[in-house]
């Protein structure tokens, strides 16, 4: 069993910032892919930004350049920075692990931006 933990999610005024986490644990013998997924009430699920092994990094279109993933491979611990934040960005934050199995997501964390 894989067990993903995410932390770092709140409420932020437009503009700001915050650091969200994700931590793996459990069965794991070799992850392929980490990354986060995000869900908006009444919308779908999709990518916000994803990073492999070797280090090659995916965003969605409306993050770049205002989003940051970083992974630390010896803690299977995965990071999104999160900058320049708009309301259009508020929903509920998925960690994602792939592994040749298929793929595991985390409970989700709250992220808000509000004024």
């Amino acid at each position: 069993q894989v067990q993903l933990v995410e932390s770092g999610g709140g409420l932020v005024q437009p503009g700001g910032s915050l650091r969200l986490s994700c931590a793996a644990s459990g069965s794991i013998l070799s992850i392929n892919v980490m990354g986060w997924d995000h869900q908006a009430p009444g919308k779908e699920r999709e990518l916000v930004a994803s990073i492999t092994r070797g280090g090659t990094i995916n965003y969605q279109d409306s993050v770049k350049g205002r989003f940051t993933i970083s992974r630390d491979n010896a803690k299977n611990t995965v990071y999104l920075q999160m900058n320049s934040l708009r309301p259009e960005d508020t929903a509920v934050y998925y960690c994602k692990l792939r592994t040749a199995l298929g793929y595991s997501w985390g409970q989700g964390t709250q992220v808000t931006v509000s004024s």
